[in-house]
């Protein structure tokens, strides 16, 4: 098996595409702004939306999803690193959020 890599929330780099893998309430509630949504059970039939040479940084609430995705993406030879902490984290580095149902941005 392949080596998995975890980074920080603040090591994620300006530009890099954030794969949030939580159920689809969670991302309405709130989600990092232009990151890409497959909820973790979809993933090996939509793989294809991903692009194998890009580096993916996954994320869900905890760090627990993201790092079965991450590990399961990597086994399938793509670029995936974890995201340590995840929307929890990414919620108290201050990292901006948006939602999709019009109110205040929430991790749930």
């Amino acid at each position: 098996m392949s080596h998995l890599d975890t980074v920080k929330v603040s090591e994620i780099p300006d530009g890099a595409t954030i794969l949030d893998v939580r159920e689809d309430y969670e991302w309405v509630a709130g989600h990092a702004e232009g990151a890409l949504h497959i909820p973790l059970d979809q993933l090996p039939s939509r793989i294809d939306e991903l692009d194998p040479d890009e580096d993916l940084y996954v994320i869900c609430r905890t760090g627990g999803r993201s790092f079965r995705a991450a590990q399961w993406l990597v086994g399938q030879g793509y670029s995936a690193l974890n995201v340590a902490g995840g929307m929890d984290q990414w919620l108290e580095t201050g990292m901006p959020l948006v939602s999709d149902n019009g109110l205040k941005p929430v991790i749930l």
